[in-house]
């Protein structure tokens, strides 16, 4: 609900807390695919396991669009997406999806069916994939890096928020490709995944907390916003869904056993906390609040 204060404080008027209201579960899904869907691309090609990469293109070349038009409302305009690749991020991202999708295709056609070898192109091949390789590492940071530079929200404006993007990512991606490959994957890569995917909640649960830290000291929209997510209306969905659940459970079960069950429940519990937290950092995000000096505008004395 939205909250919002109009008291007179001497002079002055000041309006609360106005929670932002564009940025919808909508795109939270599609940010929470684009970023699953490519991180599961880049570490399966790392692997040349061609089933996690098929999976990751159709996850993000799929979800991702249709929920960005479904947010945006007007599919016809959406090709306006892609002209300012100069100063916006959301066209960078755009570009950077087509890349990926365009390149991870015609790379796993190569590398499926040999097209690249039978029409004369097989040398260049590799080139293309590392194409895809580079719109996928875009399109895992470039969405945190949109939220940084909305200044108008002390949540989203922190440099610790591409960073959650990218780890998260590359987190879903290895226990994803770990528990999809079980039976195809060599055991080395497996217990390398395994080791990895420890490595990488541990660092998702610091920069989470680093970045309630610094929104919390930064402005008092933030110090808001994290007394939401952790003393208030979502406080039970983020500590015990996106903490919890998310993050601490997954690492229990993965310490505890590398057994396929294991891996699985992590792979679901962490994508569960995942998708959580993708909705709560928009829910929670507020603008600062607005003070304006009544008495100063009418040319008055202030009071004492």
């Amino acid at each position: 609900m939205m909250q919002t204060s109009k008291p007179l404080v001497g002079n002055s008027f000041k309006l609360g807390y106005r929670f932002q209201r564009y940025w919808d579960t909508s795109m939270a899904i599609a940010f929470f695919s684009a970023e699953v869907g490519a991180g599961l691309f880049l570490v399966s090609f790392f692997l040349d396991y061609v089933p996690g990469m098929i999976l990751g293109l159709l996850v993000a070349g799929t979800l991702k669009p249709y929920f960005h038009l479904a947010h945006m409302g007007v599919p016809q305009k959406s090709w306006r997406a892609i002209l300012r690749p100069d100063r916006s991020w959301i066209s960078r991202g755009a570009l950077a999806v087509a890349l990926m999708i365009g390149c991870g295709v015609v790379y796993l056609l190569d590398r499926t069916y040999g097209i690249g070898s039978a029409i004369g192109l097989g040398s260049i091949m590799k080139i293309v994939g590392y194409g895809a390789v580079l719109g996928a590492l875009v399109v895992v940071f470039y969405q945190g890096l949109a939220m940084a530079h909305s200044e108008s929200f002390t949540l989203w404006a922190n440099p610790l928020v591409p960073l959650s993007s990218g780890c998260y990512a590359f987190t879903a991606g290895t226990l994803l490709a770990s528990v999809i490959g079980a039976q195809s994957i060599s055991p080395e890569h497996l217990g390398m995944l395994h080791k990895l995917s420890i490595i990488l909640l541990l660092i998702d649960l610091c920069v989470v907390a680093g970045i309630l830290v610094i929104s919390k000291n930064k402005s008092p929209g933030g110090a808001f916003s994290v007394s939401l997510l952790l003393n208030g209306e979502y406080s039970g969905l983020f500590r015990y869904l996106v903490i919890a659940l998310g993050l601490l459970a997954p690492l229990v079960l993965l310490l505890a056993s590398q057994h396929f069950m294991a891996g699985l429940l992590a792979t679901l519990f962490m994508l569960a906390g995942f998708f959580c937290y993708r909705v709560l950092i928009f829910k929670a995000a507020v603008f600062e609040p607005i003070t304006h000096d009544l008495a100063g505008s009418f040319g008055l004395p202030r009071a004492s």
